[in-house]
């Protein structure tokens, strides 16, 4: 009897149009959020993640079959997808929002993610995606997926190895004071930490390629999906400016400075 093949991966990569991480941050008029009117570009751990899913089909060649992009956001948001798409994606999905609409919430992002990956005729056997968004630093994204989806998860991933004969993923992840491996039965969900890798430069013949790659259109009533928040912020207000220190000329002056700031030996 001749041994059965070995499936292909399909590789699914989430990125998020987010500001620029050299942008000064700023609060706007209004105090309802920073200021958006500023350069923007795809999340750095998500940029990671693509680096890892190209890297994945260099060493593994022809056992990858597909990576796929995938991002949420307003008209802008096909940039993120064509950044993706030069880097070494094959495909990519835009579900396209309003431009002043807010920002989908980490349980409706995993939704509509478990409603693409159901849609895919093929299958999904790997998500990649990073930790967390430098925007909302909520980093839940990919474990909420997980756990809709019922699927092993590997979080703040600093090594990834996948053996597509054993279906297996064995991942070295990051925790306080040292790192730990996990192995997991595929598919899997696998949220990218900083050490993973160094993302590569797109060349300019890959940009001019990637604008001939294809992206499907799908808004949220197509997934079915409610992206009405869940959350109110009330409020966002800068942090109090700091106020610059001084010197005193001896231990009695300090301990009198200590006491005017109201700071006392217990």
């Amino acid at each position: 009897m001749r041994p059965s093949a070995i499936r292909l991966l399909n590789i699914l990569v989430p990125v998020k149009r987010a500001v620029d991480y050299s942008v000064k941050i700023r609060v706007n008029p209004q105090q309802t959020g920073v200021d958006l009117n500023v350069k923007h570009s795809m999340n750095p751990f998500d940029e990671i993640a693509v680096e890892e899913a190209v890297r994945l089909r260099e060493r593994h060649k022809d056992q990858v079959k597909s990576i796929k992009a995938v991002t949420i956001g307003p008209p802008k948001a096909v940039e993120t997808l064509r950044s993706a798409l030069a880097m070494g994606a094959d495909s990519s999905i835009h579900v396209e929002i309003a431009e002043n609409a807010p920002a989908p919430e980490p349980l409706a992002v995993a939704k509509t993610l478990r409603e693409i990956i159901k849609r895919q005729n093929e299958g999904v056997d790997v998500v990649i995606l990073g930790k967390q968004a430098i925007d909302d630093d909520l980093g839940v994204t990919g474990q909420m997926l997980a756990g809709l989806l019922g699927w092993s998860q590997a979080t703040f991933a600093s090594k990834v190895e996948i053996d597509p004969a054993k279906k297996e993923a064995l991942v070295t992840r990051e925790i306080d004071g040292g790192s730990e491996e996990v192995r997991c039965r595929l598919p899997v969900i696998i949220t990218t930490d900083l050490r993973l890798n160094e993302p590569r430069y797109a060349s300019l013949p890959n940009i001019m390629k990637a604008k001939k790659k294809p992206v499907e259109k799908l808004t949220p009533a197509d997934l079915g999906i409610d992206y009405t928040p869940q959350l109110e912020t009330l409020k966002v207000t800068e942090p109090p400016k700091r106020v610059g220190g001084s010197k005193v000329t001896n231990v009695d002056e300090l301990v009198a400075k200590l006491k005017e700031a109201g700071i006392t030996a217990a």
